[in-house]
């Protein structure tokens, strides 16, 4: 008789910090099937959970909440705090103590975001990676792969949120090696360029799976010296996976069309363009977003997006572009569960992808002005100014 599997520990059950309080949290996020399109009633009680245990453990929130009407997300009540305000302001619903990670945004300019996790919140978040990946198949305990990650190669003392990411990405498969393309030099981080390309040529020959992690616009460039040095193509083995995130960030005057893009990454290293996939999230928000094999953004069970007037903050119809606006129940360390972000998006209908999921899916445009931006974050701060 074969003995049954281990267990996934990363699927393992995670328990919210108070089972009384909050229990339809606790369903939703033990939910597996990602993308099933049949529980908003179970979402509603969840996010009415969290706005009560929010607002007993924090005074901004008790106050935002008092003056943000109901139905502000479908049936939904959902206060908006932008993304900047943590930029600004450390606003927890829990003891000091009881922080298990401190994490901050990888922004290239200005205030970082600093973010709080309890044990709870950043287990839940890594429960949802993943299922998703297990919902791929990109979960293979058995196959050893090489790791090529553009992320910052890990220093003492740093803790930006796409670096641990792109980390824990990294126990879905046992690693032969691991490359950093993002070297620490000391005192500041480097692209290494000629480090990458040596590997690439070392990982083809090796003949075992890759998988490339981390910021597109360095793979981006990999490709183009590639080309300017006339490196002929390499070719990874099919079973190869690329998995990008954290947006351009300074880069965004060199952004191509994503087509291209993955087009490039095909013809260039041999990774079919359906193991090409972007995905979306933040240091603020953590629930992840991964595109399907057609390439859309799609919301798993355990979160829901709106798009909002960059005016009026009006809840806009489909196809329209506004700010993106991600809700989810999952976090009890900061009033973070209602995030209005920074960037321009449009959203559409789970039937208008031609893949199998059934949800809604958004498409990033860009990051929206400054000025817009002020209006919410400033509102959040002169009122987070009035609880002092």
């Amino acid at each position: 008789m074969t003995p049954a599997a281990p267990p996934n520990p990363h699927l393992a059950p995670v328990e919210v910090p108070d089972p009384a309080a909050l229990p339809h949290v606790q369903r939703l996020c033990d939910l597996a099937e990602p993308y099933t399109t049949d529980a908003d009633e179970l979402f509603g009680a969840a996010m009415g959970e969290a706005n009560a245990w929010h607002a007993e453990r924090s005074p901004f929130f008790r106050s935002l909440l008092a003056d943000t009407p109901n139905g502000t997300l479908g049936p939904v009540r959902a206060p908006l705090v932008h993304a900047n305000f943590f930029k600004l302001h450390e606003v927890l619903s829990i003891p000091r103590d009881e922080v298990f990670l401190h994490l901050t945004s990888s922004g290239t300019s200005g205030q970082k975001s600093q973010m709080f996790f309890d044990e709870w919140t950043i287990r839940a978040a890594q429960r949802m990676v993943a299922r998703i990946f297990d919902f791929y198949g990109w979960i293979t305990p058995d196959q050893p792969v090489n790791y090529l990650l553009y992320s910052y190669e890990p220093a003492p003392e740093m803790r930006l949120g796409t670096s641990f990411t792109d980390n824990y990405l990294c126990d879905f498969a046992p690693a032969r090696q691991v490359t950093y393309a993002l070297r620490h030099t000391g005192s500041s981080h480097e692209f290494d360029v000629f480090g990458v390309l040596n590997a690439l040529q070392r990982y083809a020959d090796e003949g075992l799976p890759v998988r490339i992690l981390g910021f597109p616009a360095f793979l981006h460039f990999t490709l183009e010296r590639m080309r300017e040095l006339g490196v002929p193509a390499v070719r990874l083995p099919e079973d190869s996976l690329v998995v990008l995130g954290g947006g351009w960030k300074g880069h965004t005057d060199r952004q191509i069309p994503k087509d291209r893009f993955y087009a490039a990454v095909t013809e260039q290293l041999g990774i079919p363009g359906e193991r090409i996939r972007d995905t979306y999230g933040s240091v603020e928000h953590c629930v992840p977003y991964v595109e399907c094999e057609r390439h859309r953004l799609h919301v798993p069970v355990w979160s829901r997006a709106a798009v909002r007037s960059t005016e009026t903050l009006e809840r806009l119809p489909y196809g329209e572009r506004g700010y993106l606006h991600l809700v989810s129940p999952y976090i009890t360390s900061v009033p973070a569960h209602s995030v209005l972000m920074g960037d321009l998006a449009s959203l559409q209908p789970g039937e208008a992808c031609e893949c199998p999921l059934g949800t809604d899916w958004f498409t990033i445009h860009g990051r929206a002005g400054l000025s817009r931006n002020r209006s919410c974050a400033v509102a959040a701060a002169e009122l987070l100014k009035g609880m002092a």
